[in-house]
């Protein structure tokens, strides 16, 4: 692979990897309930995802999901569900009001970290995204599980700087949902958006 197909893949990453999605509103969710830095283990966990789904696509996935109409609706039925329950829990979740200028208490860095790994990999928009983006760059037989290798760390690159940006931006917001009413509206807001994103995974055809 030439230094020059990389950045044309790199420049095609960008828009999905900025898209909204479960991961970037985990993220947003997380800075604003435990603050950015330690909301980046969720970050690293979501770019540990997309890296394996990158993998699974070069070495077979992408073969294994055209031809079983079982596995696809087992993966999209498993994302729904897990998305819903994330749904539920944020909307019912009332740890997350913020009473002072102090950070709550985080559930741990390895919870935050698998959090963002089962996102990641119970996505059919990311496998989608990952299936239309990466089997084009792989022409070369002879180079086909190298090339994919770089292209699946080089996506998850770009994911986990979308991450860290929006970590940083909504790290900024805590002062002012310091209220515990705007509080609870963002957490029913995006507890709701959680839920949708389930409900449309769920339902989602070929």
């Amino acid at each position: 692979m030439t230094i020059e197909i990389w950045l044309l893949f790199v420049a095609l990453s960008i828009l999905p990897a900025f898209s909204p999605g479960p991961g970037l509103l985990l993220t947003l969710s997380n800075s604003i309930r435990f603050g950015s830095r330690i909301t980046l283990w969720s970050a690293f966990g979501n770019t540990l995802g997309m890296a394996l789904m990158g993998l699974m696509v070069t070495f077979g996935l992408a073969a294994l999901m055209a031809a079983s109409t079982t596995a696809f609706f087992g993966l999209k039925i498993i994302g729904g569900l897990y998305l819903i329950w994330l749904g539920v829990k944020t909307w019912r979740d009332r740890t997350n009001l913020i009473e002072s200028n102090t950070e709550i208490r985080h559930p741990g860095q390895a919870r935050l970290f698998f959090t963002g790994v089962g996102i990641a990999l119970t996505n059919p928009k990311a496998l989608a995204v990952q299936l239309s983006i990466i089997p084009p760059f792989l022409s070369h037989p002879d180079t086909i599980y190298q090339d994919g290798t770089i292209l699946s760390f080089t996506y998850a690159g770009v994911c986990l700087i979308s991450h860290v940006t929006v970590a940083l931006l909504s790290g900024r917001l805590r002062v002012f949902f310091t209220s515990p009413r705007r509080m609870q509206y963002l957490r029913r807001t995006l507890g709701a958006t959680f839920m949708g994103f389930g409900v449309a995974l769920a339902a989602a055809t070929r």
